[in-house]
């Protein structure tokens, strides 16, 4: 019941954050900051905070129609969909765009929300995109078991979603000419491809570590789902 409260309440936080950004937090178009060309979309922030919508989402699902067993004899569908999630998109994601803003915002916050947007984008709002993504994701891995898939499926799918990502913001400044953040204005060409790849490095690392917390707070459920796995295998 609790697993359950609490998953409830993600869905209600993220899904809520995601409605107030996109209804409520209007950037006057005269502004230089911004372009408002692909709208909300094309920030990895509200993507994220999205992904973690659906994420709680199917956890809640899960929860009422499936099964949290740590092996149980037949995985429904929403608890193989729920598993894959988080280890290869909601966990790294959460900590990549709650590391990265809260390091760029430390360094130079005109990097990454120029104070400019201060009376446009709420403090609650930014500490629900930011901060409660990460905290609610830890949260998580320790309280609900999942078996990662093979390293060489999670980053691969990983991958996928990040490059699409990095097409997608090239898209948009081809487009129209401006950088979907200002740290990417900031930088030649020869560093953004350098920040590119420190990125997706930076971000794989936060699936590894993810796998290796996993195995850490649940050693005995990850040996004891390895066992049965080879015992199936026979």
């Amino acid at each position: 019941m609790i697993r359950l409260i609490f998953h409830i309440v993600g869905a209600i936080q993220f899904f809520y954050g995601c409605y107030y950004d996109h209804t409520y937090v209007k950037i006057p178009s005269t502004s230089t900051t911004v372009t408002p060309f692909a709208g909300k979309l094309k920030y990895l922030t509200f993507l994220n905070a999205m992904l973690q919508t659906v994420y709680f989402t199917i956890a809640v699902s899960n929860d009422i129609f499936g099964t949290n067993e740590p092996t149980p004899s037949h995985k429904p569908v929403l608890r193989r969909i729920k598993d894959t999630m988080f280890s290869t998109l909601a966990f790294p994601m959460a900590l990549f765009v709650g590391v990265t803003f809260w390091g760029i915002y430390a360094v130079n916050r005109e990097l990454i929300l120029p104070r400019a947007l201060d009376p446009f984008f709420p403090i609650w709002l930014n500490h629900v995109m930011h901060s409660n993504i990460v905290l609610f994701t830890l949260i998580e891995l320790a309280t609900s078991f999942r078996m990662y898939p093979s390293k060489k499926k999670g980053l691969t799918i990983l991958c996928t979603f990040m490059l699409s990502y990095a097409v997608w913001v090239h898209y948009i400044y081809f487009r129209t000419g401006s950088w979907v953040y200002p740290i990417l204005n900031a930088l030649n060409w020869p560093l953004r491809i350098a920040f590119y790849v420190f990125s997706l490095i930076f971000i794989c690392g936060f699936y590894s570590l993810g796998e290796n917390l996993n195995k850490l707070v649940w050693s005995k459920e990850v040996e004891s789902t390895v066992k049965s796995g080879k015992k199936k295998a026979k």
